[in-house]
């Protein structure tokens, strides 16, 4: 039985884990240790579900629920750390509408919670993931600008590929 929910087993910990980052100091020891144990808990979570044959429609929602969770807390808590040029900010806010202008055009014409596991969005995190790192070690903002070009075309993406996946369900379904 614990095999069969392994993966949503870790997924779960990840929004515990989130929600205790929440009361830890950003960019302390404990707050590293923990936001590494989110991310790897982010990438094996779906290797295990998909390996064991334990893969599910609940189980990609959760993920997408842990991963919004932890960048979340991240944001309120490490946005603060970071001097954000107001350039940077601005990118940011405009990424922030993309992807939420996706989700509610998914909600609207699917019924239901639509966020595509794209490999750009895949980077995109990644990406995010490592900002943390790498701003200890070459500051802000050339990280920043990558992720924003990247996640700025994966949201691009993602918002294309529900309206053509609502354009092709339309045009062979007679909608």
């Amino acid at each position: 039985m614990i095999f069969k929910n392994l993966a949503n087993i870790i997924t779960f910990s990840r929004i515990i884990l989130s929600v205790v980052l929440w009361f830890v100091a950003p960019l302390s020891v404990s707050f590293g240790v923990i936001y590494l144990l989110c991310g790897f808990s982010d990438m094996i979570d779906g290797t295990i579900a998909r390996k064991t044959g334990t893969a599910t429609s609940f189980g990609a929602k959760l993920d997408s629920i842990a991963d919004l969770l932890f960048v979340a807390v991240c944001l309120v808590r490490l946005l603060p750390v970071f001097n954000i040029p107001t350039w940077l900010l601005i990118w940011f806010i405009v990424i922030f509408f993309i992807k939420i202008i996706n989700i509610i055009s998914g909600f609207v014409c699917w019924k239901k919670l639509v966020l595509p596991h794209t490999t750009a969005n895949k980077v995109s995190g990644l990406l995010l993931f490592l900002l943390p790192i790498a701003y200890e070690f070459v500051g802000l903002k050339y990280p920043a600008i990558l992720i924003c070009i990247v996640t700025s075309f994966a949201a691009i993406q993602e918002g294309y590929f529900i309206s053509l996946s609502l354009f092709l369900n339309h045009t062979f379904h007679g909608h």
